[in-house]
């Protein structure tokens, strides 16, 4: 079975694959803020799996700074509420109805992208990229990103402004790229890339966005747990680029075992989009895992109205999908394809 190291021992972590925490912080927005460049700083030397303390380790947060820290938290890769014993107790449920359920919501956005971070960590596994990473590695010649600090990418797909000033009625985040097109991962609204972003945001407000010409594989059934998770169906999201074309990558073993070493018991599949059409295909025939896990909705966003959609199966088989299309955002919803994650298949748009 594999285990998991937890330690705020830097020189440990450096010897061993693990987690880390940023210290003993406390509840105060500069430490929130703060959290951000430490847990950057961390994956650029090979320290990937880093969070701060929800809350703070110390002291006792007002409402506000514990929600915008969940939602921060939400979308860095090491998340715990931690505090010392002799704090006040600050158990989401103890905020109010409202905050609570605000705190649910960032963690269901955690939650539905586990398979996304699963990718991202084995991605880190065989790179060493960090998984948290500054603008600047994915876009070394935009001088603009080389100071930014308040936002960041998760991979290279999913670019992440969390709110961390307190009252905060908006913020700017910077959109990198000429040419390249973000979307708004909660609206599907299309923004072009190389632009500062104003956003308007209250407190349910999370800043991500999705890079155009990418696919994020995501579980979007709500369950107690990641383990009531481990057979769920997938939803692909398909960022479209200005050229109309998208790829991305999944990766699937038993979540507890050294299999996907010593056996190859795993499922690495890449998904491409072009010519309007979606493949996914092998990425590295090695793996022999399988899974009951199937595919229950494409969302293609930046899309145009197909007159019809059809499935075409690795044997051989053809089936037309439904689908729904919003013209008002541009999103195009293909529903139960009905194919295993593991297997090859093509949906072709007309």
């Amino acid at each position: 079975m594999r285990h998991v190291v937890c330690s705020k021992h830097v020189r440990l972590l450096c010897v061993c694959a693990g987690a880390v925490w940023t210290g003993d912080n406390a509840a105060e927005w500069d430490h929130l803020k703060i959290s951000l460049p430490m847990c950057l700083s961390l994956g650029l030397v090979g320290i990937s799996f880093c969070g701060a303390d929800v809350g703070g380790f110390f002291k006792s947060p007002s409402t506000e700074l514990l929600v915008r820290w969940y939602q921060a938290g939400a979308y860095q890769p090491f998340i715990r509420a931690h505090a010392h014993l002799d704090t006040p107790r600050r158990e989401p449920w103890l905020f109010g109805s409202e905050n609570t359920a605000l705190i649910r919501e960032a963690l269901r956005q955690r939650y539905a992208l586990l398979p996304y971070w699963y990718t991202l960590f084995y991605s880190t596994h065989l790179s060493g990229h960090p998984v948290m990473r500054p603008l600047w590695v994915e876009y070394p010649d935009d001088a603009t990103t080389f100071s930014m600090d308040d936002q960041y990418l998760l991979g290279r797909d999913m670019l992440v402004h969390p709110v961390t000033e307190e009252g905060s009625r908006s913020v700017t985040a910077y959109l990198p790229g000429k040419g390249e097109v973000w979307y708004d991962v909660h609206t599907f609204q299309k923004h072009k890339g190389a632009q500062n972003l104003y956003i308007p945001v209250t407190m349910s407000s999370i800043p991500v966005f999705q890079r155009g010409g990418s696919i994020i594989p995501r579980k979007d059934r709500v369950r107690r747990s990641s383990s009531c998770m481990t057979n769920d169906p997938y939803t692909l999201y398909v960022a479209l680029s200005p050229q109309n074309t998208a790829e991305g990558e999944l990766f699937v073993d038993d979540g507890h075992t050294f299999k996907y070493q010593t056996d190859s018991q795993y499922i690495h599949r890449k998904f491409i989009f072009a010519n309007q059409s979606l493949t996914s295909q092998n990425a590295d025939p090695k793996g022999q895992f399988s899974t009951p896990a199937w595919l229950e909705r494409v969302v293609i966003l930046g899309a145009q109205k197909p007159s019809a959609v059809t499935l075409h199966a690795a044997d051989g088989s053809q089936s037309p999908l439904e689908f729904d299309f919003d013209a008002h955002t541009a999103v195009l919803t293909l529903r139960k394809p009905a194919v295993n994650v593991g297997a090859d298949w093509t949906i072709v748009l007309r």
